[in-house]
């Protein structure tokens, strides 16, 4: 029902045949004046589709019931009237825009490291600068230590048992592996000792240098001996050298 251009009251039936509508259209007009609804029906509308139903209606409301046709709206149909070349056109400027975009992004990031990089050298450079200053800082001191490290080393044959000739001598002594084995020549400097010797055999000059190495009175000294020459009578002469650790 309609009041003024403005729906009122709408009910659905469903079934659509004469006998129900002998029973819900009273219902609806009664249901209508409950709620203050003009209910007298002065112009009946009836679609097209249920013309079977008209003469029952208008039997019910006792008013002359008039067919229309109620258009549907048009399906919704997406169309394109743009020219082919157009679309082409503004596929491929999308595609740049968004190439466009990765460029920026990509430039950024290299940007950002290029960035990082710079700061990281400029790190490192003020880093060996400030090495440098304590390095030249600190040189006076640096140097009066290794000074005075040298002049110990130097003056440790002087001042330590261990580079005494007499001390040096007793261990070879004792390190003599038999009789067999003897000490021909002795020398000795600030930084280096060597004893000339003969053995009846090459296997006893091993011998007695293995022994040297293994004396812990003479663990100040590197010792080392070349191959033993041997003379007419079958005996080997050797030397030993020893420097200092």
């Amino acid at each position: 029902m309609t009041e003024n251009g403005k729906l009122s009251l709408a009910r659905v039936f469903e079934g659509g045949n004469g006998a129900q509508l002998q029973l819900e259209l009273p219902q609806l007009r009664l249901s209508a004046e409950l709620q203050g609804i003009d209910a007298s029906s002065s112009n009946v509308l009836l679609d097209e589709t249920c013309y079977e139903l008209r003469d029952a209606v208008q039997g019910i409301l006792a008013s002359p019931a008039e067919i229309v046709g109620i258009e549907l709206p048009p399906a919704s149909v997406k169309l394109n009237l743009l020219p082919e070349s157009w679309r082409r056109r503004r596929l491929q400027l999308e595609r740049q825009a968004e190439w466009r975009k990765r460029l920026l992004w990509a430039g950024g990031a290299y940007g950002a490291l290029l960035f990082l990089l710079l700061l990281y050298l400029g790190v490192m450079r003020f880093q060996v600068g400030w090495f440098d200053r304590r390095i030249k800082r600190d040189a006076p001191g640096t140097e009066f230590v290794r000074a005075t490290e040298a002049k110990w080393k130097a003056l440790a044959p002087a001042i330590d048992a261990h580079y005494y000739p007499v001390e040096i001598l007793e261990d070879l002594f004792e390190s003599l592996p038999s009789a067999d084995v003897r000490i021909t020549a002795y020398n000795q400097s600030a930084r280096q000792v060597s004893v000339d010797g003969e053995a009846n055999t090459a296997a006893l000059a091993y011998e007695f240098i293995d022994k040297i190495k293994k004396n812990p009175e003479l663990r100040t000294f590197q010792f080392d001996m070349a191959a033993p020459r041997i003379l007419a009578n079958s005996h080997a002469q050797f030397r030993v050298e020893g420097k200092p650790k």
